[in-house]
């Protein structure tokens, strides 16, 4: 499989995050809001999934700006909105999306709330999460260097995270052969990427204000307390959730 296929094609980490939850399939015809856009990936996936229609949240304005701009071939197909998660708009959605997104959010509460207003009854909504539990190895150490490279200049972040990409990936060529803490994660995620994904997947987690890593309890309460029934967790590669609620 081709690394670039697997960051950013329907068939890729976009079908791995939302399967066995949401099947690709389900997605043909629907109306879709994907919260926390960013530059437009998972707007892409959702129309070549089938989606017809999919309306973008993301609040960055920088961000929000490469966003129309990845996506002006399929412009009749998305609304583009600039704001935070809770303003989603209510129209009946069939589903709402979040991937990667409300784990950066100190409270998401509100927009899981918002989500549940904007969904048709018998809507949905898919969130992916950092998980807390099979991630002890690596929030060991991740987590007080967050601390530093948080407060370090940024040229010396990005000559950092890049010596760190290089480790990585000997630890993930290691766990080929070796049964190492978190071998499904490098072997099923981080080792399909091509070096400048493995190099931002590393930047992100350091360069980061806010993340938390949610328990199996706190990723299905996050949707159980906006209201979601028939709420489901699936535990991806042994170090995150996706989680599935309905209206």
């Amino acid at each position: 499989m081709e690394t670039d296929t697997w960051w950013g094609g329907v068939d890729g980490q976009f079908k791995d995050q939302l399967e066995p939850l949401l099947a690709i399939s389900e997605l043909k015809g629907t109306n879709v809001c994907d919260i926390g856009s960013g530059p437009g990936r998972i707007v892409r996936n959702l129309i070549a999934a089938g989606a017809a229609h999919v309306t973008a949240i993301e609040p960055s304005r920088a961000a929000f700006q490469t966003l129309e701009k990845n996506t002006k071939d399929i412009a009749d197909q998305v609304t583009l909105i600039c704001a935070t998660g809770e303003s989603i708009p209510r129209n009946d959605f069939d589903i709402v999306i979040s991937l990667g997104v409300l784990h950066h959010v100190v409270n998401p509460a509100p927009i899981c709330e918002a989500a549940y207003r904007a969904l048709r009854p018998g809507g949905r909504m898919i969130v992916w999460l950092y998980g807390k539990e099979g991630n002890a190895f690596y929030l060991f150490w991740a987590i007080p260097l967050r601390e530093i490279t948080r407060r370090l200049p940024l040229p010396l972040t990005k000559i950092l995270c890049y010596l760190l990409t290089l480790l990585a990936d000997g630890y993930s060529l290691l766990c080929r052969f070796l049964p190492l803490p978190m071998r499904r994660y490098f072997s099923d995620v981080y080792g399909k990427f091509e070096f400048k994904k493995r190099y931002l997947a590393i930047f992100d987690q350091l360069h980061t204000t806010y993340a938390k890593y949610y328990s199996e309890k706190e990723a299905r309460e996050l949707l159980e307390l906006a209201g979601f029934k028939s709420v489901q967790v699936y535990n991806r590669s042994g170090y995150s959730w996706t989680v599935s609620g309905s209206k």
